[in-house]
C-alpha cells in the first residue's frame, strides 16, 4: 500500500477511516467499551477511543512488552519515528530479542488504537501520553524525568546562557536556541561522552545513582562541589527551590539509549516442575471429582431441613461457618469454597422467609437425579465462570467490614479470566506435566503487568532509594514533590497485583479440589472444560539404535485460549462430563456387614441404599470406602422414621454381601422391643406406660428432676417440659420413648426437607462490557461506515443556512424539506439528511428519494444499502450533496 494512494493521516479519526472492516472489527472486539453504544461515525469512535476511561482499560489489557513500548513512546518525540522507538527499546546495542519483538508490540498498540500514524510519524494518543509521560506529580514508569526543554521552561534566560557557556557551547541570542544547543549536546553520544569524561568521580556517582530513577533530588542552598559541577553544566536542572532533576536526555545517554532498565520482549516460560503419567493424572482428578460430589451432597444434606440463618447484612455468620466446617470435617477456608460453589451452581439460596435461612433449592433435587459426571460438570462450569471468590472470606472490604461466606462483596470480576488463563497455561504444557506455581504467577504478571489505581503502570523504583539521598547530599533531606504519590501508586499496584496473584493461587488449589487437575497437572476433562484440544496419547516409539532419530515432539505453545461463550461453555462442560464418566466408580447396591456393628461401603452407593443407611447408621469414616456404625440411637432413629424391626432385618439381608451378624440383629430387636414402651404426649406433656414399675424407676432417678414429673395415675406421669424436651431427657436416661398423637397413635418422625422457592444462580459480575459476537461486530462496522459516509459526504453550500459543524445534523423547515425531497425525486439526486428515530437517536444518512407521499418518503439509503421509508416529521433537515 503506497503512501501516495493513502496520504498520512492527520488524526486518529483519519487513521481509523483508512482501516478495512476486519481491522475495525478487531478494534471493537479488543475494546468492547467502544461499541456501547455503537458510535454514529468514525469521528465519534476516535473521540471515544481517546477518553480517559477507555484508554485506561486498554492499557490494562496490554502485556508487559507492549506496555513498555507505549511507555517509550510517551517519552519519545511527538511524533516519533520507528528508529527512535527502536533506540529507546533496544538501546544502542540493538538487543536482537527486543528488535524482533517490537513490530508485533507496535502492531498491537495500533490495533488497539493507542498508536496511529506511519512508521516515520508514530503518535501515541494524547490521553495515553498524559497517563504515561513523566511529570513531578506523576513519575514515569521508565524512571525518566522531563526533557531539557521542559525542565528549563521557567528558567531565566541569563541562567540558561550561563549553563550553555559552562558546557562549552557558543552563546546564542535567545533561550530557545540555547535549549536546542544543550539538547543537541546531550543527545550526541561522542560529545556527551567527552563532557562526562571531565566530570569528577563523585559527580559521576551522583548521576549513576539517579539514572534509573527517581530522577528528582533535593539540594541545599549551597550545594556540594560534586553537585555544583553538574548544575553548572545542566546535567542537573532545578525544577523548584531546593529540587533538581536529571534531564531525560542525560539519563538516556547514561542508559545507552534504553528507556527501561530491563525490557521484557519474551514472556516468562512456564516449564514443567513434575511430570506424571496422564492416566495417573486423570485417575487422581476423577477421585477428587468424586470427593467433590460427595462433599457438596453432604453439605446440602446438613442443610436439608433448613440451614443457618442469614445475617442481617447478608451472608453466613462466623459461628455457622465453623459449625459447617466441623460437620464436613474440613478447614474453614475449604468449607467456604464448597458453600460458595454450591451457591454459584444454584443449589442453595436464602428461603426469603421472615426468619430467613439458607436451604437447598428445587434445582438441588433435579441435580441429584442426574448422572455423577453431569453433576460434576455442572459444578465445574459454575466454578469456572463465577465471579464470587471464596478466598476473600474473612477479609475486609474498603469500609473495613468483614466479608462473610454467601455475603455481599465477594465478587471479583477478574476471577473468571484468571481461572481460564491459568488452566490455559496448564493446557500448553505436555500432558501430565505440573508447573511450578511461581512460574505461572510470573507469566500472569507479564501478561497483565502492575497497574496503579488509575490504570497506569507504576515507576520502576520507589522513593527512598540511595539515588535520592545521593542527590540530596544530606541525610535528613525529604523526598521531592510527587514521590509520595508515586509511593501510593506503587502500593496500590502491589495490592492489585496481589489480588491477581491470589486469584491464580486459589485457582490452582480449587482446580485440584474440584478434580479439574490431578497432582497439579491438567486432566483430560479439564482440557475439555476450557475448550482446549485433546492431547495425543499415541505411544511414542523408543530409539532402536544410536543413529535412530526420533521426531521431536513439541508441546503446544500457551497461546491464549479465548474464553468461551455460554453456549460453547455448556458444550465444553458436556464434553468434559463424557470424558469423566468412565473414570468414576459405578454406584454399588450392597455393603459388607461386620460383627463389630459396622458396615463397609466399598464404593459409592446407589441413592436409595445410601439414604436408608444415613438414617439407620452413623458415618464413622469416609474415603475410598465409607464405614457406617450402628448404634442404639441410629436404630431408634430408623424406627422413629416409621420402619419396623422386620423391615430393617429384611433391608440388611437384601443389601449385605455378608450374613447379618448376630450382634446387629440383637441390637435391632432389643431397641425395637423397648421402642414405644413409653409414650410421650402433649398435656404440657405426659409419659404413659403400661408397666408402672418403669414409671417408678423414672421418678426415683435423680436425672429426671429437671423434667419436674408428677404421677397423675398409676400408668401416667405429667411433666412441665414440652414433649420434645421430655423425649430427649428420657432418651438421655437410657429409655426408648415414642411420641404419640392425641388419638394415642405412635407419631412417625421423618425429616422434612426444606426447600427455597425456585431460585436462579447468581449472575457473574462482568469485567467491563461483554465481548461482542461476530454478528454484532458486522452490524456495528456497517453502521459506523454508513454514518461516516453520511457525515463526510461533500455538500453544496446553502444560502439559507449557516455552515454546519462536523457531526451536526442539517436543519431546514418542513416546507423546505418537502420541496427538496420532491425535487430530488424528479432529478434522481442524492441528499444528505438528518434523522431522529423513535428512540430519539439521531443519525446522518445519504439517501436518493424515490417517492414522497402521505407524509413519508421512500428512498434508497446509500448508508444502509437498501430501500427504506422515513416519516417526514422525523427528518431534521436536508442538504444537497456536491456534484463530485
Amino acid at each position: 500500500m503506497s503512501t501516495e494512494d493513502h496520504p498520512a493521516p492527520r488524526s486518529l479519526a483519519e487513521a481509523l477511516r483508512a482501516r478495512d472492516d476486519a481491522s475495525l472489527a478487531a478494534l471493537l472486539r479488543s475494546r468492547p467499551d467502544l461499541i456501547t453504544p455503537v458510535p454514529t461515525d468514525l469521528t465519534q469512535l476516535a473521540t471515544r477511543a481517546g477518553t480517559r476511561a477507555s484508554v485506561v482499560r486498554a492499557l490494562e489489557r496490554l502485556d508487559r512488552f507492549a506496555l513498555q513500548t507505549a511507555e517509550a513512546l510517551a517519552v519519545a518525540g511527538d511524533p516519533a519515528s520507528y528508529d527512535e522507538l527502536l533506540g529507546l527499546m533496544a538501546g544502542d546495542a540493538r538487543d536482537p530479542d527486543v528488535s524482533a519483538a517490537l513490530p508485533a508490540a507496535l502492531a498491537a498498540l495500533r490495533e488497539q488504537a493507542l498508536v496511529w500514524g506511519a512508521d516515520d510519524r508514530l503518535r501515541l494518543v494524547r490521553t495515553a501520553r498524559e497517563l504515561l509521560a513523566p511529570s513531578p506529580q506523576h513519575p514515569s514508569p521508565t524512571g525518566l524525568g522531563p526533557s531539557v526543554r521542559e525542565a528549563t521552561a521557567g528558567m531565566s534566560p541569563g541562567r540558561i546562557q550561563e549553563i550553555v557557556a559552562t558546557a562549552g557551547l557558543p552563546s546564542t541570542h535567545d533561550s530557545v536556541s540555547a535549549v536546542e544547543a544543550l539538547t543537541s549536546l546531550f543527545t550526541h553520544r561522542r560529545r556527551m561522552k567527552k563532557l562526562l569524561s571531565e566530570a569528577p568521580a563523585e559527580s559521576f556517582d551522583v548521576l549513576e545513582r539517579l539514572v534509573w530513577g527517581p530522577p528528582y533530588g533535593q539540594v541545599t542552598h549551597d550545594p556540594a562541589p560534586r553537585l555544583r559541577w553538574l548544575l553548572d553544566r545542566g546535567l542537573l536542572l532545578p525544577t523548584a527551590p531546593g529540587t533538581v532533576v536529571l534531564p531525560r536526555e542525560v539519563a538516556l545517554h547514561l542508559r545507552a539509549g534504553r528507556a527501561h532498565r530491563t525490557p521484557e520482549p519474551l514472556p516468562p516460560a512456564v516449564e514443567p516442575a513434575a511430570t506424571h503419567p496422564p492416566q495417573v493424572v486423570d485417575a487422581t482428578a476423577a477421585g477428587q471429582a468424586y470427593t467433590a460430589l460427595a462433599t457438596v451432597e453432604e453439605l446440602l444434606k446438613e442443610w436439608d431441613e433448613g440451614g443457618p440463618a442469614v445475617l442481617r447484612a447478608g451472608g453466613l455468620s462466623v459461628r455457622d461457618l465453623k459449625r459447617t466446617a466441623v460437620a464436613l470435617d474440613l478447614p474453614e477456608p475449604v468449607a467456604a469454597f464448597w458453600v460458595e460453589l454450591a451457591y454459584a451452581a444454584g443449589l442453595i439460596a436464602s428461603d426469603g422467609e421472615a426468619d430467613e435461612r439458607y436451604a437447598p433449592t428445587p434445582a438441588y433435587d433435579e441435580w441429584l437425579e442426574r448422572p455423577a459426571a453431569e453433576r460434576w460438570a455442572h459444578l465445574a462450569e459454575a466454578w469456572l465462570t463465577a465471579t464470587r471468590t471464596s478466598g476473600v472470606v474473612g477479609g475486609r472490604d474498603a469500609k473495613e467490614r468483614a466479608l462473610s461466606a454467601l455475603g455481599p462483596g465477594l465478587d471479583r470480576s477478574a476471577a473468571p479470566e484468571v481461572r481460564h488463563r491459568v488452566l490455559a497455561l496448564l493446557a500448553g504444557l505436555p500432558e501430565g506435566a505440573a508447573p511450578d506455581a511461581e512460574a505461572v504467577l510470573a507469566r500472569l504478571r507479564w501478561e497483565r503487568p502492575l497497574r496503579g489505581p488509575q490504570g497506569t503502570p507504576t515507576a520502576q523504583s520507589t522513593p527512598g532509594t540511595p539515588g535520592t539521598q545521593a542527590a540530596h547530599g544530606t541525610h535528613g533531606a525529604q523526598n521531592p514533590p510527587g514521590t509520595t504519590q508515586a509511593s501510593q501508586i506503587s502500593q496500590a499496584s502491589q495490592g492489585a497485583d496481589d489480588l491477581r496473584s491470589r486469584l491464580a493461587r486459589w485457582t490452582l488449589t480449587e482446580a485440584e479440589l474440584l478434580g479439574v487437575t490431578g497432582r497439579g497437572a491438567l486432566s483430560a476433562q479439564g482440557r475439555a472444560l476450557i475448550g482446549a484440544p485433546a492431547a495425543d496419547r499415541r505411544p511414542r516409539r523408543e530409539p532402536e539404535g544410536p543413529g535412530d532419530k526420533l521426531p521431536v515432539h513439541h508441546h503446544r505453545t500457551s497461546a491464549p485460549l479465548a474464553p468461551l461463550s455460554p453456549p460453547e461453555q455448556a458444550a465444553a462442560a458436556a464434553a468434559a462430563a463424557r470424558l469423566l464418566a468412565p473414570l468414576l466408580p459405578e454406584p454399588l447396591d450392597h455393603v459388607l456387614l461386620q460383627a463389630d456393628l459396622t458396615a463397609v461401603a466399598p464404593g459409592p452407593l446407589r441413592r436409595p441404599l445410601a439414604d436408608v443407611l444415613d438414617v439407620l447408621a452413623d458415618v464413622e469414616s469416609k474415603g475410598g470406602a465409607t464405614v457406617y456404625r450402628f448404634t442404639p440411637g441410629s436404630v431408634r432413629r430408623a424406627l422413629d422414621a416409621g420402619r419396623s424391626a422386620s423391615d430393617l432385618h429384611a433391608f440388611l439381608a437384601e443389601h449385605s454381601r455378608t450374613p447379618v451378624p448376630q450382634p446387629l440383629a440383637y441390637l435391632i430387636d432389643d431397641v425395637a422391643r423397648r421402642h414405644g414402651h413409653l409414650r410421650v404426649g402433649a398435656a404440657s406433656s405426659y409419659v404413659r406406660c403400661d408397666d408402672d414399675t418403669v414409671l417408678n424407676e423414672i421418678l426415683a432417678d435423680k436425672r429426671a428432676g429437671a423434667l419436674r414429673l408428677r404421677r397423675l395415675a398409676p400408668t401416667v406421669l405429667a411433666a412441665q417440659a414440652d414433649p420434645g424436651t421430655l423425649l430427649e431427657g428420657l432418651r438421655a436416661m437410657g429409655y426408648a420413648p415414642a411420641a404419640e398423637s392425641a388419638e394415642g397413635d405412635v407419631l412417625i418422625t421423618r425429616a422434612h426437607a426444606h426447600r427455597t422457592p425456585p431460585r436462579t444462580a447468581p449472575e457473574p459480575v462482568p469485567d467491563g462490557p461483554p465481548v461482542p459476537d461476530a454478528t454484532l461486530l458486522t452490524a456495528a462496522v456497517r453502521a459506523i461506515r454508513a454514518g461516516d459516509l453520511a457525515s463526510t459526504a461533500p455538500r453544496k453550500p446553502s444560502q439559507s443556512t449557516a455552515p454546519l459543524a462536523p457531526g451536526e445534523l442539517p436543519r431546514t423547515s418542513s416546507a423546505e424539506t418537502l420541496a427538496t425531497m420532491q425535487a430530488a425525486v424528479l432529478t434522481g439526486e442524492a441528499l444528505w439528511i438528518g434523522y431522529v428515530n423513535a428512540e430519539g437517536a439521531a443519525s446522518q444518512r445519504v439517501v436518493a428519494p424515490v417517492r414522497v407521499e402521505g407524509g413519508f418518503v421512500t428512498a434508497y439509503d446509500h448508508t444502509a444499502d437498501e430501500v427504506r421509508t422515513y416519516p417526514l416529521h422525523r427528518i431534521t433537515g436536508v442538504a444537497e450533496l456536491a456534484d463530485d
